[in-house]
């Protein structure tokens, strides 16, 4: 039996038939049942190839369900099929992963102008303004070189994205386009709210359940609520910290020792 086994592999190898007996103990008579002689045809080496080709196809229909040919059409997107507005993977062509970096610029714009006004006031602050950031946090976030410097300091913490959210929102107030606001409030949303984002702030249940109410028809107020808690949060737990900082005494003894303007 192994014997002819090994002729069976071995014909198939070489794709070559194979012919072998069969021997029946006994028929319906009684008797002593003849040889039977029977053929093994392997598979041809065409219908293998073919074989091969089908389940070729096969696979990569099934690769393409799964993983949609996004380089044969970069800038086409499937909007229809791949609704998922939370995808932080670049494996599927929904919206998010197309959209993202245009919304990102057009909400970083208000940000960037906010940035660099900072950036120039921040260059030469004077000693009252310093001595007040110390009076009150109120007043240190009226003061673009105090927004500036306690932003520096939230990056040493990590949690810059307060100092961030906060100042979008206070953009996000003054804008009066209803179309941008839909389109700023989804970024502001995506980026700051969504529990998927890097940039997460931390929000508790109550304001979350009112934000997601207003993204249904947003408005210039969608964010109050939130950006209300976040400047609570940092004047309750990052403002006392900064004010003991070397960095906040370092700044107030330096303007201090500045010569007074004539």
């Amino acid at each position: 039996m192994w014997g002819q086994l090994r002729r069976l592999l071995l014909a198939c190898r070489h794709d070559e038939s194979y012919w072998t007996t069969r021997r029946y103990e006994r028929n319906d008579s009684g008797e002593d049942g003849a040889n039977d002689v029977t053929s093994f045809q392997p598979m041809g080496s065409e219908r293998m190839e073919m074989r091969k080709r089908q389940m070729s196809v096969q696979q990569e229909s099934v690769a393409g369900t799964t993983a949609p040919a996004q380089n044969e059409h970069p800038d086409q997107g499937n909007h229809s099929s791949n609704a998922c507005c939370f995808c932080w993977c670049c494996c599927c062509s929904c919206s998010w992963n197309e959209d993202r970096e245009e919304r990102n610029r057009r909400a970083s714009f208000d940000l960037k102008a906010e940035g660099n006004a900072d950036f120039e006031e921040s260059l030469n602050p004077t000693v009252e303004e310093v001595r007040s950031w110390g009076q009150s946090f109120d007043k240190l976030m009226h003061c673009p070189a105090g927004r500036a410097a306690f932003r520096q300091f939230l990056r040493t913490e990590f949690s810059e994205e307060n100092m961030l959210f906060w100042l979008v929102c206070e953009e996000f107030r003054k804008e009066t386009n209803k179309s941008m606001i839909e389109e700023k409030a989804r970024v502001i949303y995506e980026d700051y709210v969504s529990i998927l984002s890097p940039k997460e702030v931390s929000l508790d249940s109550r304001v979350r359940e009112v934000i997601n109410r207003n993204m249904l028809e947003p408005t210039s107020h969608t964010f109050d609520d939130a950006q209300l808690q976040i400047y609570t949060l940092m004047q309750r737990d990052s403002y006392p910290r900064f004010m003991n900082t070397e960095v906040y005494k370092d700044l107030l003894k330096t303007v201090s020792e500045q010569p007074a303007e004539s």
